[in-house]
């Protein structure tokens, strides 16, 4: 759990893990391993229905090319928008959209940049199981948020972040 007030840079550690940005000093050595990276911007073709997003996702990883879509659809509950366009849908249900993808890669390392925000009680619950299956499973998660917890169940290390000019 990566937590820290807006601006302090938890999003840019997230980041530097996934690889998306180089970090300006120091190294960052992490074990051969998939990454699942579900942020901000949560990578889904507006134009392309629900199913359609986790088809062309499902393409490129191993796990999920066997996949039922339908019944990931079903377990994030948006079965219902399948045939809609990502472009139609909530914020809620974009970002359970977005976290489906989670459920292509049981064995990767998951970096999730403030997955709570957005959802309802249901939405919250369910993000809840997938990390608790997740570890149950062997997984880890890089979770970043300022104003949600992890579930007390999970076994769970905090790294609090401040901001640059706090530390000065």
């Amino acid at each position: 759990m990566v937590t820290g007030a807006n601006g302090c840079g938890k999003t840019t550690l997230i980041r530097i893990i996934a690889g998306l940005l180089d970090a300006s000093s120091g190294a960052l050595h992490l074990p051969e391993t998939a990454i699942a990276y579900v942020g901000h911007y949560l990578g889904l073709k507006d134009t392309m229905t629900v199913r359609e997003n986790l088809q062309f996702y499902a393409r490129f990883t191993s796990g999920g090319r066997d996949r039922d879509i339908d019944a990931d659809l079903e377990r994030m509950q948006i079965r219902a928008h399948a045939d809609q366009p990502a472009r139609s849908l909530s914020a809620g249900q974009r970002k359970r959209c977005a976290l489906a993808r989670l459920l292509f890669q049981p064995d990767a390392l998951w970096l999730l940049d403030e997955p709570y925000a957005n959802l309802d009680a249901e939405g919250l619950s369910l993000v809840d199981g997938l990390l608790r299956e997740h570890q149950q499973q062997g997984g880890m998660a890089v979770v970043v948020s300022h104003n949600r917890m992890v579930p007390d169940d999970l076994e769970t290390k905090t790294l609090r972040v401040e901001a640059w000019s706090d530390v000065l």
